[in-house]
């Protein structure tokens, strides 16, 4: 009897518990519609900022910049570009502009075996050169070249009427903010990296840092890295240092391409070519992302996708963002033994065309022989 009366007494308590929590229910909902009360709100902050407001992208490469603080505002907030001036107060939109700019559809991974098949992963879509994501963060994109959005001067004077100004709009339920002046001062279009080589304000060489007002001299680009490479009519490892360069880099545009075409090249102290396969140790089919290599007397050429590298993943191509290459050759040393030599280049380029890659032996020309 005592076991009934606790079972009764614990459906009582249960349903009266139910009936209570839907009477508050009813009660709440009729007292909302009784007197009109307001649906809650989003909170956007009085203190939603940014860090920096001065915005220094790179033309011709996508630039992802300065993440919003939000300052615990409810999320999602909508972003607006509004008011893009010119310091003096001119209006401007080249910035703004709407282009086609590539979007990934499927994911890269590297593994892909022809240029259709990356081809088939991204697509063109019609997007502004510069515009603020879901996040907050303002993006530069790829499409956006020294011909679409002038850089700021090639004479390093820099004017308040040459600087882009614009405010940004911020808003959700809760209300509006409005973060003002904003400056946007790109710098000029550089197509490749390491870019050491190329003054960036001008576009043009970059003269020695050693010797800066020596119109006779310039500055390099330098291979990542040189192991046991030796000189051949000296016997000394060949180096690079701030007095000595033995080994340069140029990359560089060439004509009769089909603008997806890459080739490395190898020069001797007298700017004539060494065969390509002189280095014995090089994984030619494994040195980049590309396809249909071709080997000459001159060059190794592959047909690529640009930009390299495609994506910031790591492949058996590319480290983070750059994709790295290198080429080695063997030879039996004194005493016998089989020395390794090898020299490579980390890289990006940018902007899609033909270019090749040149390394030039400056002082000396590569020890291949025996010794």
């Amino acid at each position: 009897m005592k076991l009934n009366n606790n079972l009764y007494m614990m459906s009582y308590m249960k349903y009266r518990v139910l009936g209570i929590a839907t009477g508050l229910f009813f009660a709440a909902t009729s007292c909302t519609e009784m007197y009109d009360l307001p649906a809650d709100k989003d909170f956007i902050s009085e203190n939603l900022t940014y860090s920096n407001k001065l915005l220094e992208p790179r033309l011709g490469m996508t630039t992802v910049m300065n993440r919003l603080n939000a300052d615990n505002s409810t999320l999602p907030v909508t972003f607006e570009i509004i008011n893009p001036r010119f310091g003096d107060g001119r209006p401007v939109g080249d910035f703004l502009q709407v282009v086609p700019t590539y979007e990934w559809i499927r994911e890269y991974d590297g593994e892909e075996t022809s240029l259709q098949e990356i081809e088939n992963k991204r697509q063109l879509v019609d997007k502004p050169l510069f515009e603020v994501d879901a996040g907050g963060r303002f993006i530069m994109h790829a499409a956006a070249t020294n011909e679409l959005v002038m850089p700021r001067p090639a004479d390093t004077v820099l004017k308040t009427q040459d600087i882009r100004f614009f405010d940004l709009k911020l808003s959700n339920s809760g209300g509006v903010r409005y973060v003002k002046d904003f400056q946007l001062i790109p710098w000029r279009e550089i197509p490749y990296e390491p870019s050491t080589d190329i003054n960036p304000y001008t576009g043009g060489i970059a003269p020695d840092p050693n010797a800066p007002n020596d119109p006779r001299k310039r500055a390099y680009i330098l291979p990542t890295f040189i192991t046991n490479v030796v000189g051949e009519s000296t016997n000394v490892p060949l180096i690079n240092n701030n007095q000595k360069k033995d080994i340069v880099v140029y990359i560089r545009p060439f004509e009769g391409g089909n603008g997806n075409k890459l080739r490395f090249k190898f020069l001797n102290r007298d700017s004539l070519p060494i065969y390509p396969l002189e280095f014995n140790e090089t994984r030619w089919d494994e040195l980049v992302h590309g396809f249909n290599k071709e080997v000459t007397a001159e060059y190794v050429q592959y047909d690529v996708a640009y930009p390299i590298p495609l994506t910031s993943i790591t492949t058996d191509y590319a480290i983070g963002d750059r994709a790295f290459v290198e080429f080695g050759y063997s030879r039996i040393g004194w005493g016998g033994t089989r020395i390794i030599a090898g020299f490579g280049l980390a890289f990006k380029i940018f902007k899609k065309g033909d270019w090749e890659i040149v390394f030039h032996f400056k002082n000396d020309n590569p020890k291949f022989d025996n010794e």
